[in-house]
């Protein structure tokens, strides 16, 4: 009987890595958390007509304000290569002890 409420807690998504603003593809924006493909060709579009000198400068597209910015800010990057993904906490594990091993 505890089989459907197992079922029922639904996994966390957890972003991980970062994005390159200068050089990512719409479909990596797109991975950031509440980007939608819209949001993605705004960056594109403002990035061709003056590449970003800092992650701050997000808040001059039209759709991401402060505090819009502050949720992305840890994924944001200026250099390196674009590694965001989204990978599945499993619901009943706590944040942060994925594959912990404790000491005997």
């Amino acid at each position: 009987m505890g089989a459907g409420r197992a079922e029922a807690a639904s996994p966390r998504m957890q972003h991980v890595g970062v994005v390159n603003l200068n050089e990512a593809t719409a479909a990596e924006l797109d991975l950031l958390p509440g980007v939608g493909e819209k949001a993605a060709q705004r960056i594109l579009e403002h990035r061709k007509k003056r590449p970003f000198g800092r992650v701050e400068e997000l808040v001059r597209v039209k759709g991401f304000g402060k505090k819009k910015f502050l949720k992305l800010r840890a994924h944001l990057a200026l250099s390196g290569p674009t590694t965001l993904k989204v990978e599945q906490v499993p619901a009943g594990s706590p944040p942060g002890r994925e594959g912990s091993v404790t000491n005997p």
